[in-house]
């Protein structure tokens, strides 16, 4: 029973990490299609598309119309100081959009970005105009 239960783990942890790094599902045409960008090492993944979980954190798809985007943002910030100098930390935050104007078949980029400890983020269009400011909520 013992000699079992390794493969078996194993097979599990390879299978649940093989699951998100899959390729991306074609984008279905009758609907929007929102990828997430991050400068730098910075984490950003989709979280919650009008208050419901995401199925996966590396894309948005919406229906058209209006929606309430959340993604994960995680970046790097230096502490300064006496006994702390160069120990790097996480800031975490939540990033939320809200847009009315989703249009089918249309992609769009939700891009964010740090600048010293305050997190921005923005949704761009496919010729790169800003169409909303993202809000930075629930940073820890």
């Amino acid at each position: 029973m013992r000699l079992l239960v390794a493969p078996i783990l194993s097979l599990g942890l390879a299978v649940g990490i093989g699951g998100c790094a899959g390729p991306l599902p074609a984008p279905d045409p009758q609907m929007a299609w929102v990828d997430l960008r991050a400068d730098g090492i910075d984490t950003f993944m989709s979280d919650r598309l009008d208050g419901k979980r995401t199925p996966d954190g590396r894309y948005f798809q919406v229906s058209p119309g209006a929606h309430e985007l959340e993604a994960r943002y995680e970046f790097e910030i230096s502490k300064g100081g006496s006994g702390d100098f160069g120990d790097t930390q996480y800031l975490r935050c939540t990033m939320v959009i809200r847009y009315d104007d989703f249009q089918p078949g249309r992609r769009y980029l939700f891009h964010a970005r740090s600048l010293g400890f305050t997190p921005q983020g923005w949704l761009r269009d496919e010729q790169n105009e800003v169409l909303a400011r993202a809000e930075a909520e629930h940073c820890y």
